[in-house]
Parts: structure tokens; sequence; C-alpha cells
């Protein structure tokens, strides 16, 4: 992993999200420690090279860092804690899941009766796991950085070795989730049709009756299956998720408050200014004045 850091490092030119060459597949670095903060997760796959990060959902407490690696089966909003040592930034590979290239994984290890036995008696959906990094999979993300130093790699190599990471995923002792994600009538994939809705329309007004529709259930079941995936209400993921794309507004394009409020779906301002300050500790008049800054 050192040397995987050691290839990151001058493709990460910015704190932050770095996009690369190969679609889905990007850079995060980070120059300094934070303390356990809101932030939304996308549904994807974490690989730190440098650094450490931590998760925080409700009780359960996530450590990722370069002997292991995180999958978010789905978008959540969480707690995130971030460690790095001094001179030495923390760098990350984001892959994001490709659920073509997964269903398409997922029907060859069936074909193959590679299917893990849990999955058909799935009673926990998980929206994230760790998992430990073995030699293959390191192996893999190594070629895959590699490529990206060449735009003609990145392009004939890169959708071959994404598949790769993903088959050794896939492999892993911990990747039921990601198997009931890409099979039909799970309770994971079902709900990740009413999460991809929510995300493409935020800033509306939601019904959650016609959410439990898409995801095939009752209303009763649908709030119980959701909250047991995203340790949230509807309505609070909503909230949470409204929030977290406001303050990327605010600081990413330095728009006013009242109309980061509007962008995302609040009427009131005052409401939207309480709300994000019960959410994230700080007004956001505050956060604005973080990019002044």
């Amino acid at each position: 992993m050192q040397r995987l850091a050691k290839l990151l490092e001058p493709l990460a030119h910015s704190d932050g999200y770095n996009a690369t060459r190969i679609p889905g597949v990007g850079i995060f670095k980070a120059s300094q420690s934070r303390s356990r903060e809101p932030l939304c997760y996308s549904q994807g796959i974490i690989f730190v090279a440098q650094g450490s990060k931590q998760v925080f959902l409700e009780q359960q407490v996530y450590d990722y860092n370069p002997d292991n690696y995180l999958v978010l089966t789905l978008p959540i909003p969480a707690e995130c804690a971030t460690h790095v040592k001094a001179g030495e930034p923390l760098l990350g590979l984001v892959v994001d899941i490709d659920m073509g290239m997964l269903h398409q994984l997922v029907r060859e290890f069936d074909e193959h009766q590679q299917t893990p036995v849990e999955v058909e008696r799935l009673s926990e959906n998980k929206s994230l796991f760790v998992s430990h990094a073995p030699e293959a999979l390191r192996c893999a993300l190594l070629r895959l950085v590699q490529s990206l130093s060449s735009p003609l790699q990145a392009d004939v190599l890169g959708k071959a070795l994404l598949r790769e990471v993903l088959f050794w995923v896939l492999s892993g002792p911990n990747a039921v989730p990601l198997f009931a994600l890409a099979l039909h009538n799970t309770h994971l994939s079902r709900l990740e049709k009413a999460l991809k809705h929510i995300h493409e329309n935020y800033y509306q007004a939601l019904d959650v009756n016609q959410l439990a529709g898409m995801a095939n259930m009752s209303p009763s079941s649908f709030h119980r299956n959701f909250r047991q995936v995203t340790s949230s209400s509807p309505i609070q993921y909503l909230k949470k998720l409204r929030l977290s794309k406001a303050r990327e507004l605010l600081l990413d394009q330095g728009l006013k408050v009242k109309q980061a409020a509007a962008q995302v779906g609040y009427e009131s301002p005052n409401q939207f200014s309480r709300e994000f300050k019960r959410y994230f500790g700080e007004s956001p008049q505050d956060c604005s004045l973080q990019l002044a800054s």
C-alpha cells in the first residue's frame, strides 16, 4: 500500500475528490485530520493507501486503513473522522459500484456455484462493511492506479482492471451484502431503487408511500427495512441528504444561504438555518465564511 500511496500522490492535485481518466474512479486526499462530523457517503468502495478513517453509524464504528477497505452498498448519511500524520496526507482510491458489472459478475459466480449460501437466508441488511484486503486485491489496485498515468492504458485496460478489483471484493469473506444488492427481490436491491429516486429528486417533496411502492413493500415494511439499512427514517434521510447537498453548494460553489436552501428544497431559510446548525454544529453563514477565508 506504500507503493500505491506513492502512485496516488502525484494524481491527487488537491484536497477532496479528484476525478481520473477512468469513469467511476477517483482519488481522495486530505491534508489535515478532521474530528467526527456528518458526511453523506456515496455508494462505492474506498481503499485507503495512507492514513485512516472511521465511520460512525449509530452504535457501530467502522475503521478503514491500508489493511482493509470499506464497501458502501447504498448511499448512507453517517459521521466520519479522518486521521492524518504530519507530512503524510490521507490518500485513498474511491471506486463507484458499476451495477451492470456487478450483476454480470454475480451471474458468473452463480454459474460456478460460488454464490454465498448466506444470501438465501440473509436476514440482516448491511449498508456498509469493512473487509481485509488480500494480496491479490492489492496487486489489482496497484495495476489499476498504474494505468492512470497513461491515457492509453486507462482507456484500454481500465474497465478490465475495475472488473478484476470488483471480482476480488466479491471473493472476500464479508461480501454477502454485495451479492444481495445484485440479486432480485432482496431488501437491499429493492431499497436501492427507492434511494436512487431520493438522490435524483431530493429537492422535491417526496411521497413515502410512493417510495414504498418503488421498493415493492408495504409502507410499514418499507419504514422498518429503510431504518434497518440506513439507521434513519425516510424523512430523516432526506433531511440529512438535503443538508449535505446544501453544505456542498456553500463550500464548493459559494452560493448564498438563501440560494442554497432553495436549491435543496427548503421553502423557509430560517428553518434551513436551524436544521443546518443542529446537524453540522455550525450555522450556514459560518460555513460560507470558511470559503471566504
